[in-house]
């Protein structure tokens, strides 16, 4: 079995994976961690093979760190890493001849949504992402939709049509990444959304990703503390794990 530490246990997320772990037969809770603890010396006290980050976006870097020092591999849901950081930090893992994950979306069903927009933007190449999350969300605009757009750029094979960059309010445009229109939504009452909105040729195409409950990252969460065991290096996105 392999032994997991949840860190960010008292939140919604990190309460739903406690659960998780608790209830998967291959997986064995080593121990319960939020802010305030001290991380390295409880994976140093249980032994733990696995800590599962899901904290906030500006603890995420440093937990990493940490984990990655006290040798034991990092299955990372907070967003908002900078490419910088996720070098710096295969760097280490690599050094350590650790495995680890860090996840712009644990659903398996936000994964291949991805995987999907990447293939259509070689074909349609205009394109933009509409996501929403909570109020709570830290940061916007999200991991996952921040992923997609750096997916669809390294797909396209052709440039999107040039729109008019005329705004009558700052930002009605959204954001852009890539040459990827982001435009990010934060209401009560909604968990996960997103829609990646294509347009063609007198046609369009949506794809679209609902996560309901946050039970929906939790096989994802499972299927990668059993994975980035058999692993010597940090990935980013699941769908490493996944293939």
């Amino acid at each position: 079995m392999v032994k997991v530490i949840v860190n960010g246990a008292r939140g919604r997320m990190g309460s739903e994976a406690v659960n998780a772990v608790n209830n998967d037969p291959e997986l064995q809770l080593a121990g319960q961690c939020d802010f305030g603890d001290d991380l390295a010396a409880l994976i140093k006290e249980t032994g733990a093979q696995v800590v599962v980050d899901l904290t906030a976006a500006s603890a995420g870097f440093t937990n990493t760190q940490i984990i990655l020092n006290a040798g034991a591999c990092p299955v990372v849901g907070t967003s908002g890493f900078q490419i910088e950081q996720v070098n710096e930090l295969q760097a280490l893992a690599a050094e350590k001849q650790l495995g680890g994950l860090i996840a712009p979306n644990f659903s398996l069903g936000a994964v291949l949504m991805m995987k999907f927009a990447a293939q259509a933007a070689k074909y349609l190449p205009d394109v933009e992402v509409i996501e929403a999350h909570s109020p709570q969300k830290e940061e916007s605009p999200s991991g996952t939709g921040i992923r997609t757009a750096e997916l669809i750029a390294q797909a396209r094979t052709k440039a999107a049509v040039k729109c008019s960059d005329k705004e009558l309010i700052e930002g009605a445009r959204g954001a852009e990444l890539h040459g990827v229109k982001l435009h990010s939504v934060r209401l009560p009452g909604v968990v996960a959304q997103q829609t990646v909105f294509f347009g063609g040729l007198s046609e369009t195409l949506k794809i679209e990703h609902n996560s309901q409950h946050r039970e929906s990252f939790m096989p994802g969460i499972c299927l990668a503390c059993k994975e980035v065991v058999k692993r010597s290096e940090l990935v980013y996105g699941l769908e490493h794990l996944m293939d």
